[in-house]
């Protein structure tokens, strides 16, 4: 059976490599899920990647998540700073979830400060551009038992 890794990513993240280069890097998200897909594939996972602007649709893909994966990526971009219906999606979860950003939301402006989905993930990641994505599937990898 293929373990599933499913790596959410939220709000203008499908202009990665374009918008802001300066913050986010020159790596757009298709960049950035060959390589979280191969770090996946060392690690006998399968990774599925999904990107959406739409709150509910970021909802009902981690609703999916209970059933076909065995843990969850998530950017979820500008929503992770206004976003009470992700954090209710992710309290639903019985697998572990890492929280990835490419900047430090923290050395951003003030808003960026405020963190719905911090205290529901089982880990972040922050500031450290594509390799975070990475480091996550690292991480998971440590945290999901083998079958």
């Amino acid at each position: 059976m293929t373990r599933v890794i499913s790596c959410i990513n939220g709000p203008n993240l499908n202009l990665l490599g374009q918008r802001e280069p300066e913050i986010y890097g020159r790596q757009t998200l298709q960049d950035i899920e060959m390589m979280a897909r191969d770090e996946a594939t060392l690690h006998g996972f399968d990774l599925q990647m999904h990107q959406s602007n739409s709150e509910g649709a970021i909802v009902d893909l981690l609703q999916a998540a209970r059933t076909n994966a065995v843990g969850v990526i998530l950017n979820a971009a500008a929503y992770t700073h206004t976003s009470v219906a992700i954090h209710d999606a992710l309290k639903s979860l019985d697998l572990p979830v890492i929280e990835v950003h490419l900047s430090n939301p923290a050395a951003r402006e003030e808003f960026r400060s405020t963190n719905f989905i911090g205290p529901v993930v089982t880990g972040s990641i922050a500031g450290l551009g594509a390799a975070g994505y990475v480091l996550a599937v690292k991480a998971l990898a440590t945290l999901i038992p083998s079958s």
